[in-house]
C-alpha cells in the first residue's frame, strides 16, 4: 500500500468512529440528510443485512438505529440489503438501494411518509446489470432530483461483485423506469493516478455554482481504498480530479488503517464548514463510520 498522508486539502478526521462498535457490527455506505431537526443518518447494518436510520443534532452522537428495510430472500434478488440514497421529495422519502443475492447486485426503489418504515414501490428491481461493463452488478445508486432538468438522475457503480469497477449514469420521469445514457460507463479510474489505479466506485454528486462535484472512491488495489473529489460541467463528461486528491486515506495504526470507502459530505452552514461520512475498515475487525471536516467551503479546486 502506498502511503499518503491520513488527510489533505484542509480535512480533518474526528479522532474516533461516530457510528459502529462491537454490539452494533459492521455499519458502512453512509447517506445523511439533513433538516430542521437535525441530522438523519442512512446506513448499511450488516449483521441484520438491512437498512437502517439513526438521527443526531450534530452528526456526530447518534441514536440507536433503527431499520427502515428489511431483506426479502423470496424475491430472489433481496437476500441482503445495502447501499441506499434517501431523497425527500414531494412528501416522500424515496429510497434507492442495493439488493444482493449470490454474486449478483440489483437497485431497487421503497419510499416512505415518516423516513423510517420504507415499503417497496415494485417486487422488481428498477435497474439491473445487463452491458458488459456492469458485470455481475449495479449498486451504491446515487440520486437527486434535478428540478432544472424535470428529471431524476441517477449516478451507480457497476462491475465486479466484491467491489465494482466504474461509475454509470442513468434518468428517469419516476424514479422507476430508467434509461441508462448510452455513453457508459461515465466515470473510470485514471490509470495514472496511483490511488485510483484499480478501479473507482460509490459517489455522491452536489449541483452548484454551475459545477457537478463528485465525491467517489478511488482504490489503489481491491483492498485499499481512499476518498477523492472531482468536478465536471454536467456530470457526465471532461471530469477535474482534485489537486490535493486523495483527501481521506488509512490511518496506519488507526480503526481505518485498511480502507476508506464511500463518502457523502454536506456543508454545515451554520458553522461554514463541510462534514463527510465515511466508512472505514481495519483488516479483521468490523468496518465503522467516521467523519472528516473541513472549514470554509472552498475545496481547492482552481479557479
Amino acid at each position: 500500500m502506498t502511503i499518503f498522508p491520513e488527510t489533505s486539502g484542509g480535512w480533518v478526521k474526528y479522532p474516533a468512529p461516530v457510528m459502529g462498535d462491537k454490539d452494533l457490527g459492521t455499519c458502512f455506505d453512509v447517506h445523511v440528510l439533513k433538516d430542521e431537526k437535525g441530522f438523519h443518518m442512512h446506513f448499511s447494518w450488516r449483521p441484520k443485512g438491512s437498512l437502517a436510520v439513526a438521527h443526531s443534532t450534530d452528526g456526530i452522537h447518534w441514536s440507536q438505529p433503527e431499520i427502515t428495510l428489511a431483506p426479502n430472500p423470496e424475491s430472489g434478488w433481496e437476500d441482503r440489503l445495502n447501499r441506499d440514497c434517501v431523497i425527500y421529495k414531494d412528501g416522500l422519502y424515496r429510497m434507492w438501494y442495493t439488493g444482493q443475492s449470490s454474486h449478483y447486485s440489483w437497485i431497487g426503489y421503497a419510499v416512505s411518509t415518516d423516513g423510517t418504515h420504507f415499503e417497496r414501490v415494485t417486487d422488481q428491481p428498477v435497474l439491473f446489470p445487463e452491458r458488459p461493463f456492469e458485470g455481475e452488478s449495479v449498486m451504491n445508486p446515487f440520486v437527486m432530483w434535478d428540478g432544472d432538468m424535470g428529471l431524476y438522475r441517477m449516478w451507480y457503480a457497476a462491475g465486479e461483485a466484491y467491489e465494482p469497477n466504474v461509475l454509470a449514469y442513468a434518468t428517469s420521469l419516476d424514479g422507476i423506469k430508467w434509461d441508462k445514457w448510452p455513453s457508459n460507463p461515465v466515470f473510470r479510474p485514471d490509470k495514472d493516478k496511483v490511488y485510483e489505479q484499480n478501479r473507482v466506485g460509490a459517489c455522491q454528486i452536489i449541483k452548484e455554482n454551475g459545477w457537478h462535484y463528485i465525491f467517489y472512491i478511488g482504490y489503489e488495489d481491491i483492498d485499499t481504498a481512499r476518498i477523492c473529489v472531482a468536478r465536471s460541467k454536467n456530470g457526465i463528461s471532461k471530469w477535474e480530479r482534485l489537486p490535493a486528491n486523495p483527501i481521506v486515506s488509512p490511518t496506519i495504526g488507526g480503526w481505518d488503517e485498511s480502507a476508506c470507502y464511500k463518502p457523502y459530505a454536506i456543508f454545515d452552514e451554520e458553522h461554514n464548514r463541510w462534514m463527510l461520512w465515511y466508512n472505514g475498515r481495519k483488516a479483521g475487525a468490523y468496518e465503522y463510520i467516521g467523519l472528516v471536516t473541513h472549514e470554509g467551503k472552498d475545496l481547492g479546486f482552481d479557479k
